[in-house]
């Protein structure tokens, strides 16, 4: 017969082969890309059929505001450089609207520039990795090294401390990268709002844009532009007048709680 403490360190033990056991391994690691049932008529966003709701809400990544809030979350992502993110800066800074910038390291090293002026006309510079890599695929310690290295470079350009938001490159996450990038004190942004628009090649103009977004406008949408696309740069002025003509208010994703649960959708 086993005493009250063998068994006591036997069930340990057994939780202990179950948290690192082959298959928890494998459910961690499994790639999701980021998807969502689109807004219509102003209805929120969903993620309640992608089957990572719970996941993201474990390690607090946030891809919606309060749907109850008439604000909305400018972001753009950062890969390279097209010539149109100072016409951008432009716009936003006219409008007196803030936004996010997620950059990489090829970004960072070809604008240093457009990120001094990103950061000293208050917008939030962002961590899109290094070289854009699946995350799924490489180390956690090669994980660690793709996010430090873009904050130590933009740290280095900007003059300005700390980095609080990371997109995962091309939406793909998993629950190690969230758990990896959430203790080294990143909040995920993922997006309820977005369109093809980063192909620079089937670019239909500003209207096009313009119908894209403003469709899909909803209370607390994140939304997710690419700064290389002509469309979004000629329309953006045009996107937030609507916005605003519909009751809309821009802010800034520091206004957002990233310990906030996902809500029930």
């Amino acid at each position: 017969m086993f005493s009250q403490r063998s068994r006591a360190l036997l069930g340990v033990f057994f939780l202990l082969a179950l948290h690192f056991s082959p298959a928890a391994a494998d459910a961690a690691s499994r790639p999701f890309h980021f998807g969502f049932k689109k807004s219509v008529n102003g209805k929120a966003a969903s993620i309640n059929e992608e089957g990572f709701k719970e996941i993201l809400e474990r390690h607090g990544g946030i891809f919606l505001g309060n749907s109850t809030d008439r604000s909305l979350y400018l972001t753009f992502d950062n890969g390279y450089e097209n010539g149109y993110t100072g016409q951008i800066l432009d716009v936003l800074k006219q409008k007196k609207v803030p936004a996010a910038f997620f950059v990489t390291g090829h970004y960072i090293k070809d604008q240093p520039e457009l990120l001094k002026r990103m950061a000293a006309e208050g917008h939030i510079i962002g961590n899109h990795s290094w070289s854009h890599p699946d995350m799924t695929q490489i180390s956690t310690e090669q994980i660690r090294q793709e996010l430090d290295k873009v904050k130590l470079a933009v740290e280095q350009v900007t003059g300005k401390p700390g980095m609080r938001y990371l997109r995962p490159p091309r939406g793909i996450f998993s629950e190690h990268t969230l758990k990896v990038s959430h203790e080294m004190g990143y909040t995920n942004v993922f997006w309820s709002i977005a369109y093809k628009d980063w192909d620079t090649k089937q670019q239909r103009g500003r209207q096009y844009a313009y119908d894209h977004v403003t469709k899909q406008l909803h209370p607390g949408a994140v939304l997710l532009l690419h700064s290389v696309s002509r469309d979004n740069t000629e329309a953006l002025g045009a996107i937030i007048d609507a916005a605003r003509q519909r009751g809309y208010e821009f802010r800034s994703l520091d206004d957002l709680n990233p310990l906030k649960p996902i809500e029930s959708l």
